[in-house]
Formats: C-alpha cells, structure tokens, sequence
C-alpha cells in the first residue's frame, strides 16, 4: 500500500472511530432521557416498581460514560487528532460526565417515589412534575442540538435554565410554605425538596452541554461568558 493509500487507510479509520463515540454518546443520552422520564413517571404515580428499575438501570448509564471515556482517551493517544478533531473528543469526554449527572439525578427522583408516606401529599407533587417535564424537553433539545451539532441550537437552550431556575425558586417557595402551614409534612416536604433540586441539576447539566456544542462548533470556550459577550464573539 503506497503512502497515499496509507493515509486515506488511517483517516477512514479515524473518522470511523469519531463517528463511532458520536454515535455511542448519543445512545448514553437516550438512554438518560429514559431513565429522567421513567423517574419522573414513578413519582408521579408512586409506581415503587418503575422506580426500581430506575434506579437498578443506573449501573448500564455508568458503565456506558467508563467505557466511552476509555475510547476517547484511546483516540487521543494513538490519533493525537487536532483542531475541531481534537474538541469533538474532548467536548465528547466532557458530556459523557454531565449525563452521567443526569442519571444520578434520576436515581435521586426514583428514590423518592418509594417514599409509600407521600400519597397523602400528592399535591406536594404537581409544581415538581410540571418543572420535571420542562427539565426533560430541555434535555430531548440539548441532545437534538448535540446530535446535529448545532451551535444556534445550542446558545438558544443555552438559556432555557434560567426559566428552569425560576420555576425551581417558587416550587422551592411553595413547599416551604407548605411545610409552615402543616408541620406534619416536613419529613415528606423534604423528599421533595431533593427530588426537586435534582431537577434543578439537570437543567445545569443541559447547559454546560451546550457549552460543549458551541465549543465543537466554534472553537471558543463560554463558559462563564454573558449572553452579550456570546452573540458577539460567536455570531450567534
């Protein structure tokens, strides 16, 4: 094989290699969206069962972050890959890590379900639920923006958490309030107050995926960078 065929040999390879960890990050993510909507299936009908599965079905989500996180470190190392090569990997390495998050925060949803004391606190769970289902679109439009790796998809999710966070304030209100008025419900207040924080965090971990879209794309790093600084260094 002469050198030309060698080299056209090798980047095949390579490419195959990167579409391969592009492909397994996105089944991680599918999987993660599963996971936060089964979780918040089972709190909302306290279905202890589905619950179960949730949280048993952590160990699949975790293995999958070790075993991509192998291949990109493996990628690095043999294919030394530069510029945007470079970034795909790293960016890869990081979302693996942030969706990981994701399913810890599930298994902390699916914990609560078993919580047999709340089904005389079921209004305790409408504002979570409501906030749950918005975490989870935010989440389905993070992964549609990271499969098509699309930095104007990205920015706009980018910031959907901040109406997250709003909606987390007054659930976190609502529940104080509740706790005020009825002394009785606090340990069952406090199962809540977890559940909900943890749909917080997944609305912080979309965000720092997109980050890592618009890092691919771009080639610039925005983390900590305002809106403003955003559109004008990045066109967006």
């Amino acid at each position: 094989m002469d050198n030309m065929n060698l080299n056209k040999h090798i980047s095949g390879q390579f490419n195959a290699e990167l579409d391969d960890i592009r492909n397994r990050v996105l089944a991680m993510g599918g999987l993660v969206e599963r996971q936060l909507e089964q979780a918040l299936d089972a709190i909302a009908t306290l279905d202890a069962e589905l619950a179960q599965r949730v949280i048993e079905g952590d160990h699949i989500v975790n293995g999958m972050e070790v075993a991509i996180d192998e291949e990109c470190a493996r990628i690095i190392a043999k294919r030394q890959p530069a510029a945007s090569d470079l970034r795909l990997v790293l960016a890869i390495s990081k979302t693996i890590t942030d969706l990981e998050r994701i399913g810890d925060a599930c298994v902390k949803i699916a914990k609560v379900a078993l919580d047999k004391r709340l089904k005389k606190q079921q209004p305790l769970l409408v504002s979570l639920d409501s906030m749950g289902r918005n975490a989870t679109r935010f989440l389905h439009g993070t992964l549609d923006a990271l499969a098509r790796m699309d930095a104007d998809a990205a920015f706009a999710l980018h910031k959907e958490d901040a109406k997250l966070d709003k909606e987390y304030e007054s659930t976190i209100r609502q529940l104080m309030t509740y706790m005020m008025e009825d002394p009785r419900s606090i340990p069952e207040v406090f199962d809540v107050l977890w559940a909900t924080r943890a749909v917080e965090r997944v609305g912080d971990r979309c965000q720092n995926i997109c980050e890592y879209i618009i890092y691919y794309v771009k080639g610039k790093d925005v983390r900590h960078v305002s809106y403003e600084e955003m559109e004008k260094d990045l066109n967006l």
